[in-house]
């Protein structure tokens, strides 16, 4: 019995994205050079879902259309005998598992996403918790009192905020008003000229987390 070969379908569906050689193919979906060697023998049905998600991303096309394109038509040509109608059965069968375990492994990484978006949500409210519960009563008493001094507000917002940034290892880049060399790496200049290493002051303070920059600080010559 000849062995299915749709090599040809690859090649064409490579061809619309760009791809010149089955090596850079292999490159980049991150798969062996075997496993697509799988692909181009009809032999889909053995591949795990995981290869067959990464073939179907960088070849811009969906999973179903994958399988339709290595699968459904070996089912066409199956037909002629017995032997190839009990293949066509189990290779259907095949495909139906790999659809079964995709819309299973979609469920399960939208159920961890929605987890650890609420686990998220109640770290950070319990940060929060002291801001979350004074503040309304603070705005009220505030537009009931104008004489409320801002300073004995301040640290209400302020220390909830300070606790968050240190736990998602958030720091600020110096103070506000703090007197600092000039680093362009580090500060973003307002307005006029300054070099490097000339003293410049603070006016909004920039972040780094875990020695990535977030936001430069913007400062402004003395």
């Amino acid at each position: 019995m000849p062995q299915t070969d749709f090599t040809q379908n690859l090649q064409n569906l490579m061809h619309k994205v760009g791809f010149a050689s089955f090596k850079s193919l292999s490159h980049a979906a991150g798969v062996s050079l075997r496993q697509i060697l799988q692909l181009r023998r009809g032999k889909i049905g053995t591949m795990r879902l995981e290869i067959l998600l990464k073939l179907s991303q960088v070849l811009q096309i969906s999973l179903d259309e994958l399988i339709a394109t290595f699968a459904v038509e070996i089912s066409s040509s199956s037909l002629k005998t017995t032997h190839q109608n009990n293949t066509n059965t189990e290779i259907s069968k095949q495909v139906i598992d790999l659809q079964n375990e995709y819309q299973r492994l979609l469920l399960k990484l939208s159920q961890q996403r929605e987890e650890l978006q609420q686990e998220f949500q109640r770290s950070s409210l319990q940060i929060l918790e002291s801001l979350i519960l004074q503040w309304p009563t603070v705005a009220y008493r505030a537009k009931e009192d104008h004489q409320l001094a801002a300073v004995k507000i301040v640290p209400l917002v302020d220390k909830p905020l300070e606790k968050l940034l240190q736990t998602w290892g958030v720091s600020a880049i110096a103070y506000v008003g703090a007197e600092i060399p000039y680093n362009p790496q580090l500060h973003q200049l307002l307005e006029g000229t300054v070099q490097t290493g000339e003293i410049v002051k603070v006016r909004y303070v920039g972040y780094t987390q875990d020695d990535q920059l977030l936001y430069r600080a913007r400062v402004s010559p003395l």
